[in-house]
């Protein structure tokens, strides 16, 4: 099967998040004739909009390879920006051209495209798709839920690959083992409102806050380990509320997110954060915003058998590296080994965000030669 056309037809359902647009139809047609059994399982708690998913599976018994995905998209932002129409899919001078051409509906057709030619050997085991529409927005009712649901009617999953644009420079550079993990606040430090000709009246916040996210600034947090770079706080917004020049705020306020290495989990990370804030002698108050934690995917078979199939069709082995943002990975990895791998990540949510169809054809033999080297190990 080529990965092209399916990919297209996935582009062409404006599936802007949480809306599936037909995408997850486009799936059903492509794999029920594959012998994919299809169901959709809707999610709708957390006070966000309900959220279809799709779990596609093939095979009863016997070891059992997940991929997982979203066909959800960004929206496009200025369309008039875009120098085709970005849901038409169009293909120019060898770039497919359309939201989520690159993040990640290209990944997915690629996957369906090279289990259409796998199953033909009719291989032991299982194969399923976990797909959901709901990544590039809250998170809360797509691929958790659903893993949740799965594995309360005893579903097990021994392996899983999850089709995010994972290549940095070049197409197979790069594929992710792990992820940081996520931690946002907003510090608050309370004053006095007054006149700024009489300070001797007021109590201004901001040189407190402003003392205090010095010493954040400063601080340390670890010096990385041998997967993970340095966990890193960044301050993202400070704020009164002020927009005058003669009055002393009442408070001020910062925002802050921190992407944290497995030295830390986001409650030890909240309580050396409290304890630098403390340390400064100033008050203040911390809300913190519930984010994910990191996770690692250890050497084994599914990461050596990622590394022997980008090698065998590139000739070069991919980086393993667990930089950039979050991913539904994190939810994955508490249920079997999970390792990400896909095509280029450089217009991803961009205007104009695009994939080479070379890279389609590429990634659809890498994932071929990734479920042959897999099954066959299992099968030793």
């Amino acid at each position: 099967m080529d990965a092209l056309p399916l990919a297209q037809a996935l582009i062409r359902c404006p599936s802007v998040t949480p809306q599936e647009a037909g995408a997850l139809g486009v799936l059903e047609a492509a794999l029920q004739p594959l012998g994919f059994v299809c169901e959709r399982l809707t999610f709708n708690g957390h006070n966000s909009a309900p959220v279809e998913n799709l779990f596609a599976k093939r095979g009863q018994s016997g070891p059992h390879f997940a991929f997982a995905g979203h066909v959800d998209v960004v929206p496009v932002g200025d369309a008039a920006a875009w120098s085709v129409p970005p849901f038409d899919a169009v293909v120019q001078d060898g770039w497919l051209i359309g939201r989520g051409a690159a993040d990640m509906k290209g990944g997915i057709a690629c996957f369906v495209a090279a289990v259409a030619d796998f199953v033909q050997r009719q291989p032991q085991g299982c194969i399923s798709l976990l797909i959901t529409c709901d990544e590039e927005g809250p998170s809360v009712n797509g691929t958790e839920p659903l893993l949740q649901a799965l594995a309360a009617r005893g579903e097990r999953f021994d392996a899983c690959l999850v089709g995010e644009p994972t290549s940095a420079q070049t197409f197979g550079d790069m594929a992710k083992i792990g992820r940081r993990g996520s931690l946002s606040g907003t510090i608050t430090v309370k004053g006095t409102q007054g006149h700024v000709a009489y300070p001797e009246r007021a109590d201004n916040p901001i040189p407190r806050l402003l003392k205090i996210l010095t010493a954040l600034e400063a601080a340390v947090l670890d010096n990385g380990t041998p997967d993970f770079p340095p966990s890193n706080l960044e301050i993202v917004s400070v704020d009164v509320g002020n927009p005058t020049f003669n009055i002393i705020p009442a408070k001020a306020s910062a925002l802050f997110n921190v992407r944290f290495n497995n030295l830390h989990s986001g409650k030890s990370l909240a309580q050396t954060i409290s304890q630098i804030c403390a340390s400064t002698g100033e008050n203040c108050e911390i809300v913190y915003k519930e984010g994910s934690e990191p996770f690692l995917t250890q050497p084994g078979p599914l990461s050596a058998a990622v590394v022997r199939a980008v090698e065998a069709v590139m000739g070069k082995a991919p980086v393993l590296s667990t930089t950039g943002g979050t991913s539904d990975a994190r939810f994955i990895s508490r249920y079997c080994p999970v390792v990400e791998l896909g095509v280029l990540n450089h217009t991803a949510h961009h205007v104009d965000e695009k994939v080479a169809v070379e890279d389609l054809a590429k990634l659809t033999r890498i994932y071929h030669t990734l479920l042959t080297d897999w099954f066959a190990h299992h099968a030793a």
